[in-house]
């Protein structure tokens, strides 16, 4: 015996359904029925959701495990992943199903929002598999919509308006997927049977979509076809970071760093954005950083070949043996009077030098006034204003392992 199924069965949860407007309306029905339980049971200005939510997918075999962890790392979230296979299995899913209900949309968006109202990720949380359908992510929208008009309408909820909704995409194409689907059943099967074998470990699950080369690939095309197209209606609503997911590890983790270092327009109302878009972010600096560094000191050789060997010669003899001496800590401090450095174009020279080099160089002149004469008419001081320059010289340090 099963109750009527609020938007789709357990089969559709896995591939989909397309049923155009249908699908806003259910969501609709679906999200405005899960609110009003979470309220009636916490109170509308008890329901607190994390500050900053990411929604994770990707392709089968795209490796969201491993870089869940990574992610959770990298922004110091120390909650548990929410994952949502886990949640079909857990303890109140085993209850609707008892009570003859679907695991369909109504039941797994609860089951993720019930989750993350959970005071454990206050702070921050990521949602591993929500949404997969149509219908889940015009319930990402309306939940988002929801919190901005309670924290716009409860002083006391003003937490809710600052939730910040990423949407993490992790993509590979169809070959590069079905062949990590079948490593992953092979390793499965593989440590399954050494653990039958020596009676140490536990066994582990082996996915049948990980054994059959058309079920790896029906897997991959329902994933294209329905999760992919309907997570891609938000990229105009939250922040999307599309993941490249081929090669190495360590290059994954490099784009994901990249993604989610900067934070964009939608984390600032419109008035503070535009006050502060006319600051390049750091990214866009540095893109062709070296580039100009290269062309700088080539014009320095061309145009002013006589002060750029000057510089180099005094780098040479006075900071070097300076720089030498301070190896281990990997900070310097250079102090000079020397007037070559009256002209800023040599102070430019010397941190594009040191730049070059490998070391980051920062000056700060400093001027002194220096007693010069008394005024014999109402005994005065005269002074002269001397100008000296304090050089900063950082660079990696050597780690020496002291003995214990």
């Amino acid at each position: 015996m099963s109750l009527k199924k609020s938007s789709v069965d357990s089969s559709d949860y896995s591939k989909g359904s397309v049923r155009g407007d249908l699908e806003v309306k259910d969501a609709q029905l679906i999200f405005e029925t899960v609110w009003a339980q979470m309220t009636r049971e916490q109170g509308e200005g008890n329901v607190r959701f994390p500050k900053e939510i990411f929604w994770l997918n990707g392709s089968p075999g795209a490796g969201k495990g491993t870089q869940t962890r990574f992610i959770m790392e990298f922004r110091d979230l120390t909650a548990p992943p929410i994952l949502t296979s886990e949640l079909l299995h857990s303890r109140e899913a085993e209850r609707l199903k008892d009570e003859g209900m679907m695991a369909g949309d109504r039941e797994v968006t609860s089951l993720v929002f019930r989750r993350l109202i959970d005071p454990t990720y206050s702070s921050g949380a990521i949602v591993d598999g929500y949404p997969r359908t149509k219908v889940q992510v015009e319930c990402v929208k309306l939940l988002f919509n929801k919190l901005t008009q309670v924290g716009q309408n409860h002083a006391e909820a003003a937490l809710f308006h600052n939730s910040v909704f990423h949407i993490i995409v992790l993509f590979i194409d169809e070959p590069e997927s079905v062949q990590r689907q079948f490593l992953r059943g092979r390793r499965a099967m593989e440590h399954n049977d050494q653990v039958r074998k020596s009676g140490m470990g536990q066994i582990v699950e082996v996915r049948k979509t990980d054994l059959s080369e058309d079920a790896a690939r029906n897997r991959y095309r329902t994933f294209k076809e329905i999760t992919y197209e309907a997570l891609k209606s938000l990229r105009e609503v939250f922040h999307y970071h599309y993941i490249n997911a081929h090669g190495t590890i360590r290059e994954i983790q490099d784009r994901i760093v990249d993604e989610l270092r900067y934070q964009s327009s939608l984390e600032l109302d419109q008035a503070t954005f535009d006050t502060l878009n006319a600051i390049p972010v750091a990214r866009q600096i540095i893109v062709h950083a070296r580039q100009e560094l290269i062309s700088r000191l080539e014009g320095y050789q061309r145009d002013r070949p006589e002060l750029f060997s000057e510089v180099v010669a005094l780098i040479t003899k006075k900071f070097t043996p300076i720089i030498i001496r301070h190896s281990i800590s990997g900070m310097a401090y250079v102090n000079s009077e020397a007037n070559i450095f009256a002209d800023p174009v040599a102070l430019a020279m010397l941190i594009d030098i040191f730049s070059e080099r490998g070391y980051h160089a920062v000056v700060d002149i400093r001027r002194y006034e220096i007693p010069k004469a008394v005024n014999p008419d109402d005994y005065t001081i005269i002074t002269r204003t001397k100008r000296g320059f304090r050089f900063r010289i950082s660079f990696p340090g050597s780690e020496i392992r002291r003995g214990r």
